[in-house]
């Protein structure tokens, strides 16, 4: 079946030991092969079952301490979400049927960790079904240094108050080099290590991401997934991996990209990503999801086909992606969400942020 590839790197695929030199090899096969062997491991980890889930972004603050050279989200002068206003966003969520609320923003003075708690304490007092998906590992270890705590203590403190679950963002690429490039002021590839790793020992588990497509390799990918890996292996925190394209219009990275004939991935290339990604975590991480929000609808049904089972959440707002030139849009109806997955001949389910079934 599996012409090119090698029957001993399809050996360590299935018994998920694929290590980086095969991932290489893998990659420069054909595509096709790529995606049939990541869609029968996705089959023999989670079956056909396709899951998403309805949920609410919430932008703290327009405002950012950080510079990095991909955002198109941060202005200088913007606004704070009060706890009241948090509060109303919350409840046009609850009545619209989300489970849960993604609740993010930049890093600066006034979010401090006094902040978050009244937050999530007043969010899970009035709402205490409602899972709080919230802040990035950048945004907790700046809090946590500002209020001269430890990432440990900041970790409990927010378990405590009512957070559910930690996002996994402001990964971008775990390589310093491209961290150098890309996002200098932010935490650096170990910094964002230590920051998971406490929040999955102090009980919050994870989403985890990737974010490729502009100055990094495919072997620095690669080695992203592989460091993935690594940390599932020491706290198995994780709950899924999302792949999010670059995209690189109205920032700095995306200008200089585009000033050198070079622009946004290729179809191809995203398949790639998510099989690849589907290939090295099997058996570790369960779940890779095709987030439409990026793919589009239409790729994000055929990425279904080359090793993702998820398709991530109805959303009720993603300005980050829209900022950056995103036209897929920042909201889909779970009834949509359903036909464009049986429209695959697969079985929709709707989950929660830890993949427990709600429906």
């Amino acid at each position: 079946m599996y012409s090119v590839i090698k029957d001993d790197i399809i050996d360590r695929a299935y018994t998920g030991e694929i290590r980086k030199e095969d991932a290489m090899t893998l990659m420069d096969a054909s595509p096709f092969e790529l995606f049939s062997l990541a869609d029968d491991l996705r089959y023999k980890a989670v079956g056909n079952d396709v899951t998403y889930v309805v949920n609410r972004n919430i932008y703290l603050t327009n405002m950012c301490a950080g510079n990095c050279g991909f955002c198109a989200f941060k202005e200088k002068e913007g606004y704070v979400l009060s706890t009241e206003e948090v509060l109303e966003e919350v409840g046009r969520a609850h009545n619209a049927g989300a489970v849960e609320v993604c609740i993010q923003g930049g890093y600066i003075p006034q979010l401090n960790m006094d902040y978050y708690t009244e937050i999530f304490d007043t969010i899970s007092s009035n709402y205490p079904s409602m899972n709080i998906h919230a802040l990035s590992p950048m945004e907790v270890f700046y809090a946590a240094g500002m209020d001269k705590i430890s990432i440990d203590e900041a970790c409990t403190i927010l378990k405590d108050c009512g957070v559910g679950t930690l996002t996994g963002t402001s990964a971008e690429i775990l390589v310093d080099r491209v961290r150098n490039i890309i996002c200098p002021s932010k935490l650096t590839r170990q910094q964002w290590i230590d920051t998971i790793e406490a929040s999955h020992n102090a009980g919050l588990r994870t989403n985890s991401t990737i974010m490729y497509g502009h100055v990094e390799t495919v072997e620095e990918r690669l080695d992203h997934i592989f460091t993935i890996r690594d940390i599932q292996k020491r706290t198995g925190g994780f709950t899924e991996l999302i792949p999010m394209a670059f995209m690189p219009y109205n920032n700095r990275i995306g200008e200089e990209m585009m000033q050198q004939g070079r622009f946004m991935t290729t179809g191809i290339a995203d398949l790639q990503l998510q099989a690849i990604s589907r290939i090295i975590l099997h058996k570790h991480i369960d779940n890779i999801q095709a987030a439409w929000v990026k793919l589009g609808k239409k790729l994000a049904q055929v990425a279904l086909s080359c090793g993702a089972n998820d398709l991530g959440g109805t959303l009720m707002e993603d300005k980050i992606t829209v900022a950056s030139g995103g036209t897929n849009g920042e909201y889909t109806p779970a009834t949509e969400i359903e036909w464009l997955i049986r429209q695959t001949g697969r079985t929709p389910k709707q989950r929660n942020a830890l993949y427990e079934r709600v429906s």
